[in-house]
């Protein structure tokens, strides 16, 4: 169940920064502990320039979720980019198709507690994260 949401643009670097500072508002808001807080900021900032730079520009979406008596964070971040022809290879540490470290999808996927990946080519990419309050 999704308890509030809101949805914000990503078309510029100044969009990356409002994005951070409400996904670390809301983390506060909701109860996450300061290591849970910089885990779930440090893997928006990267999904939201991935979603900049791969795609040229996207959507996040920042939900507070329930399932049972658990609350958590989701953000789920999407664009109508060129997609991912290989998954598999763009979750693998080291690896990136724009010259960066190659660790923005493998990294953040270890920064939250669910982590899915949605994409082909010419489809663009959705990119969907939860993390749970402890």
């Amino acid at each position: 169940m999704v308890d509030t949401a809101e949805e914000l643009a990503i078309t510029s670097n100044d969009q990356v920064v409002i994005v951070r500072q409400k996904v670390r508002s809301t983390a506060i808001d909701l109860g996450l502990s300061l290591i849970d807080q910089t885990k779930v900021v440090t893997a928006a900032s990267e999904l939201a320039r991935n979603t900049l730079v791969h795609a040229g520009g996207g959507r996040a979406r920042i939900e507070i979720v329930q399932a049972g008596l658990r609350r958590g964070l989701r953000l789920v971040f999407s664009d109508e980019g060129p997609g991912i022809s290989d998954l598999k290879l763009a979750l693998t540490d080291g690896w990136s198709s724009g010259g960066g470290l190659g660790l923005g999808l493998s990294g953040s996927r270890r920064l939250v507690d669910e982590f899915i990946l949605d994409s082909e080519p010419g489809r663009g990419t959705i990119v969907t994260v939860t993390k749970w309050t402890r």
